[in-house]
């Protein structure tokens, strides 16, 4: 079929495979976004821009500290996570009894900061982070050659996302985080501190961010833009998916991914605006999105 159609098969299947690193990235930014907004009713507008400084931490980790790309890939998610934790403390909580346009205006503001203070110190121009040395080369796989690092952040980025909704749906932990968000009073009651458990579920929304920026260092060069180059199709795979649908995010993340590479096979020029025309779509069939549920 692919040869019928004057498409070498190595060139659909190594789109596919962009399109699932894509995938991975998207999965694993929206699953941040949706813990966030599911559990706390926030729209983190700074999420993009943690991300970006998850992958400036790596970066600093490397060039200041020595310090490789394993340590990295556990310190840099920790010390986004320990922002999270800090703009949660002291902003965020301020303003859960407000209307939900002051969350989204401020951590709107705190991607700009955050933006601004790296382009000021570092410019527009990549930084490099090199591929570590256990996971370079690749494998030919006789239809395509897949590179080892790329299939790790595939793998690994999976692992991570299942992990996290398996944690958070079939868990006592998971179940207490949906309990405080439908009635807080009730799970205080039990001897749970829920404003302890509301910062930590930031911190780790966060942190998966982060976590994400590090898995992107080697393959996109590290820039103060990343973060708002891939935000606004995040909050569209997020609308897609159902806003707070853990599973939603995850499936819709690598879904969208692949579906992109394919468009950019098939039909190149609309690669840029596919996300958003299905996101139309949805929003005119079921407006809480493929997983979410009417509020």
């Amino acid at each position: 079929m692919v040869q019928l159609l004057g498409i070498p098969p190595q060139a659909l299947f190594g789109q596919l495979l962009l399109g699932l690193i894509n995938g991975s990235f998207y999965a694993l930014l929206s699953l941040g976004l949706a813990v966030i907004f599911g559990m706390l009713n926030v729209v983190n507008m700074a999420h993009g821009a943690l991300y970006m400084v998850g992958a400036f931490l790596a970066w600093l980790l490397m060039t200041h500290a020595g310090i490789g790309y394993w340590p990295a890939l556990v310190l840099a998610p920790l010390m986004v996570g320990a922002i999270g934790l800090l703009l949660e403390r002291t902003m965020l909580r301020r303003l859960y009894k407000v209307d939900h346009l002051y969350g989204l205006l401020l951590t709107f503001g705190l991607a700009l900061i955050f933006e601004g203070i790296f382009r000021h110190q570092y410019g527009v121009s990549g930084q490099p982070y090199p591929i570590p040395d256990l996971l370079k080369g690749g494998s030919n796989l006789g239809f395509m050659f897949l590179p080892t690092y790329r299939g790790w952040v595939v793998a690994f980025s999976l692992l991570v996302c299942f992990g996290t909704w398996y944690a958070i749906e079939r868990t006592r932990l998971g179940a207490y985080l949906r309990a405080a968000t439908e009635n807080p009073t009730l799970v205080q009651a039990f001897g749970i501190n829920v404003p302890v458990m509301v910062s930590l579920t930031y911190g780790f929304g966060v942190a998966l961010a982060g976590l994400a920026g590090v898995l992107a260092a080697p393959i996109y060069q590290v820039n103060p833009l990343m973060g708002s180059n891939l935000i606004i199709v995040v909050f569209a795979v997020v609308v897609i998916g159902g806003m707070g649908s853990i599973l939603g995010a995850i499936v819709t993340g690598l879904g969208l991914g692949l579906l992109e590479g394919l468009t950019k096979v098939f039909y190149p020029e609309a690669a840029n605006i596919v996300v958003f025309v299905i996101m139309a779509v949805v929003l005119m069939i079921k407006p809480a999105g493929l997983f979410g549920r009417e509020r």
